[in-house]
């Protein structure tokens, strides 16, 4: 693939839209690196930017599972989409580690993760076209895992390869700008789903199919990333490299810590059908185009800021994302009890302001962990971080049980108190990009 970025185009504007004080030099990557900061910074823009809008095109929480009711699939197969697609992203990445370590340039990895992700979205696009009811559900489970076993892959090399070609002070701005491209994006499609002027289900197809192909254009890109050899130490077998990582546990008491505040703040991520459960009437059309519009528009407008801040304090992003969490979770539940959280009204509201606590989320862990690890930790620390949060939202199934017993609001309670939580135990992480 011919070089979308030559060393000389991109400079003026890598000085705009990621350095504040054009004299900056590069912290903590080499000078070789530096050389060639302002072309990788676009390709990671251009590739994160595909992958972040083939996320959203496909969203297990919203898409998915409104195509697998629409399809006639059973209930409790429409229920393990979320665990299928959060857990299997982050569960391998403990064993996968090591090998991936082997690795002198992990961009190549990296590109065919999202390769196998552009064509898992391709297979889901292709059950939806050919199967009915229970088949098509476990079509698309299937395809979803793959995909999401081959973005686990992604995971564990991104902020690896993020590390060596793009400096500390720059990391945040390239992530939140691809998120907010890619939420410009999705809320294209998200005013179409809600304008009726397209039919849904031919819309929701053809929109994967768009997923598919965004994966498969962000593998080729990505390709393209100038990236050094690195260290290769440590690829050793998959239980022996577990095994090392797991160490860091008892030696890094800012991972532990670290790795407790994510934790509680996947309440962020798992509340959103909760949220839906609780809404008055929540027995009407799920309004997806308005909801899917709500979250577009959260990522469109606080992901470059969230990326811009976390370059300054990743500590304090997770601060206010958790307590931003918080009081949607806490608003929720209290219009759940009183019967005010209508589907159509409150609940894009709330679903706006968890989403904006979301994205802080992301982009404040995975700044902070890029920048808190060394290069000889950092695979390390991103596979054993995201695999105990794997685990977690794993038993975050256990959510639904306490929502069929005590009610959805509850749970939302408990969330809140988890987002606040968080928020007080991040005041002891250090600040990482000082």
């Amino acid at each position: 693939m011919a070089d979308p970025f030559p060393t000389q185009w991109p400079r003026p504007a890598f000085q705009a839209v990621a350095i504040d004080d054009e004299g900056q030099a590069c912290r903590d990557i080499p000078e070789s690196a530096c050389q060639e900061e302002a072309g990788n910074f676009f390709r990671h823009v251009g590739s994160l930017s595909l992958s972040k809008m083939a996320d959203g095109l496909i969203d297990p929480k919203l898409v998915l599972s409104w195509l697998m009711l629409t399809l006639g699939a059973p209930a409790a197969l429409v229920g393990l989409l979320v665990p299928i697609r959060e857990a299997g992203a982050l569960l391998p990445q403990l064993f996968t580690a090591g090998a991936l370590r082997r690795l002198p340039q992990r961009k190549w990895a990296w590109s065919a993760g999202a390769a196998v992700q552009g064509l898992s979205a391709l297979a889901i696009a292709f059950a939806a076209l050919t199967f009915r009811g229970q088949a098509a559900g476990l079509a698309i489970l299937f395809a979803l895992a793959t995909l999401a076993l081959a973005r686990s892959v992604c995971s564990v090399c991104y902020k690896d390869v993020l590390g060596k070609t793009v400096d500390k002070s720059r990391r945040g701005t390239a992530t939140g700008l691809a998120g907010s491209i890619a939420s410009g994006v999705v809320i294209v499609f998200a005013g179409l789903l809600a304008s009726g002027l397209v039919q849904r289900f031919e819309l929701v197809v053809s929109a994967i199919v768009m997923a598919g192909a965004a994966w498969i254009a962000a593998a080729l890109l990505f390709t393209t990333l100038r990236e050094a050899r690195g260290a290769t130490e440590g690829g050793r077998s998959a239980i022996a490299a577990a095994m090392e990582n797991l160490v860091w546990l008892r030696k890094d008491a800012q991972l532990r810590r670290f790795i407790i505040v994510r934790s509680l703040l996947t309440a962020t991520a798992l509340a959103p059908p909760f949220m839906i459960a609780a809404a008055a009437g929540a027995d009407e059309v799920l309004p997806l185009g308005t909801l899917v519009l709500a979250s577009a528009l959260a990522g469109l407008l606080s992901a470059y800021v969230w990326g811009r801040f976390s370059d300054r304090s990743s500590r304090k992003v997770l601060v206010y994302a958790g307590l931003a969490g918080g009081f949607a979770l806490t608003i929720s539940a209290m219009l759940g009890l009183t019967g005010l959280l209508h589907p159509l009204y409150a609940l894009p509201a709330m679903i706006f302001i968890i989403m904006i606590a979301y994205q802080g989320v992301r982009l404040g862990r995975s700044t902070h962990l890029t920048d808190m690890a060394t290069a000889e930790t950092r695979a390390a620390y991103t596979a054993l971080s995201n695999t105990v949060v794997g685990v977690v939202l794993l038993a975050g199934g256990l959510f639904s049980v306490l929502a069929a017993v005590t009610g959805p609001a509850v749970v939302l309670l408990v969330m809140a108190g988890m987002a606040g939580l968080a928020s007080v135990l991040t005041l002891g992480l250090d600040e990482v990009q000082a």
